[in-house]
């Protein structure tokens, strides 16, 4: 198979919006990590191989002016490629599903391979995928830290959101009838 097998790919994230080409892949620019999505042909009828990777700061790396216990650290990161090994609940992708979690110098590397019927389906999952790995990390976050960007940015953007969510349109609290 030849890259003609995957210029539908290609056509599809150059047209999606939340991409950019960058040195041979696509990058996301919908959130501040580092998130790529490559691709190669496949076998038989299916549109190709996608390979998405994200780069995260570790929690140690993204906290400023201390140093988080290795027991913490430690703690944090096995839960998070836990929560990770569910990423694609999130998606439509049909077939050769894999995640892989690595940590090392301060980064945690999410590796995500699929295998996508149509190329337009394949980067929407991609997108989807992406943003499962950025919002699971962000859940993950340990209070009490104070955070450097993009953690404490992507922070502050989500308590904006949830703020903004609770407001009734005349500013006072949403609140039921208590049951």
């Amino acid at each position: 198979m030849s890259d003609e097998d995957i210029s539908a790919i290609r056509t599809a994230l150059s047209s999606h919006g939340a991409f950019e080409k960058r040195d041979g892949v696509f990058a996301c620019t919908t959130t501040p990590f580092d998130a790529t999505v490559g691709a190669r042909p496949a076998d038989g009828q299916r549109a190709g191989v996608f390979e998405v990777t994200v780069k995260l700061p570790t929690l140690d790396a993204a906290v400023d002016g201390e140093q988080v216990a290795d027991a913490v650290e430690d703690g944090w990161y096995d839960t998070l490629s836990l929560r990770l090994e569910d990423t694609f609940d999130v998606a439509q992708a049909s077939s050769n599903e894999h995640v892989t979690v690595e940590r090392e110098n301060g980064t945690v590397r999410v590796e995500l391979e699929f295998t996508a019927a149509n190329a337009g389906q394949g980067v929407d999952d991609a997108k989807a995928l992406i943003e499962f790995v950025e919002g699971t990390y962000l859940q993950g976050i340990v209070p009490g830290y104070d955070y450097g960007d993009p953690v404490a940015q992507l922070l502050s953007a989500a308590r904006r959101r949830g703020d903004q969510a609770t407001e009734g349109d005349d500013g006072s609290e949403r609140g039921g009838t208590p049951l």
